[in-house]
């Protein structure tokens, strides 16, 4: 005999808003009701970064695109110091080291964005190398409330998703996060008339109109763009 099938429910499902999910909810409330935010989009080719990735990988270098990514996000910071910043009660402090989070996804729909610390300090195989750490702390339930409450700035990254921009949330009292969208590839013609397809990434900059202004937020989106489509950092 076959095994009795559980009843499938025909109605609504209301799921309580408790536990770390009641908590996310607060805190993304308390962001939207305490911060200016403004989102701004542009986009980048990535032919120069897939050239380093590949040669990197030829060389036996683990780093992958999204870590290439994070390393170009960690330079360009450190040349525009107002958006690794954070705003508490009415003072602006621009930190010297990159505490990088990392919007990580775990089961049941939840998220945390622990802090990659110092990132500043690694070069992108020691960057990778930390990322995949976190990421499987995170996954094992074992951050610390350091980790959890210590970045600076925060990267959200749907690059593997259909979506190619969106506006991140602050991870407030942080003044920015930077969210990495989906690849668009497209055919253009070279100086020379043939056709040649590129991808292009899409990113989106969220920032605390308080601390920052469009145009320092804009300028640091031409810098990370600018560094991208030259392979990225050093």
């Amino acid at each position: 005999m076959g095994q009795m099938q559980a009843p499938v429910a025909t109605g609504p499902v209301t799921l309580p808003l408790k536990g770390m999910r009641k908590m996310i909810a607060a805190k993304m409330s308390e962001s939207l009701q305490t911060a200016a935010q403004l989102t701004h989009h542009a986009e980048c080719e990535l032919g120069a970064l897939q050239a380093r990735r590949a040669a990197l990988k030829a060389a036996g270098a683990q780093a992958s695109i999204q870590d290439l990514l994070l390393h170009a996000v960690v330079a360009t910071l450190k040349a525009h110091p107002a958006l690794n910043a954070t705003l508490e009660d009415n003072q602006i402090t621009r930190h010297p080291a990159v505490h990088l989070g990392l919007a990580i996804s775990l089961p049941d729909d939840l998220l945390v964005a622990p802090a990659l610390f110092d990132a500043d300090r690694l070069d992108a195989e020691g960057l990778a190398e930390a990322r995949r750490a976190l990421v499987a702390k995170a996954q094992a339930g074992k951050l610390s409330v350091r980790e959890l409450t210590g970045a600076t700035v925060t990267v959200s990254n749907l690059g593997l998703s259909r979506v190619r921009f969106f506006t991140p949330i602050l991870n407030v009292p942080q003044v920015a996060i930077i969210g990495i969208g989906g690849v668009q590839r497209r055919l253009e013609r070279d100086a020379a008339g043939e056709l040649l397809e590129r991808e292009y990434l899409a990113l989106s900059l969220t920032f605390d109109h308080r601390a920052v202004n469009g145009a320092p937020a804009a300028d640091f989106l031409d810098a990370l763009c600018a560094c991208i489509e030259a392979g990225g950092a050093p």
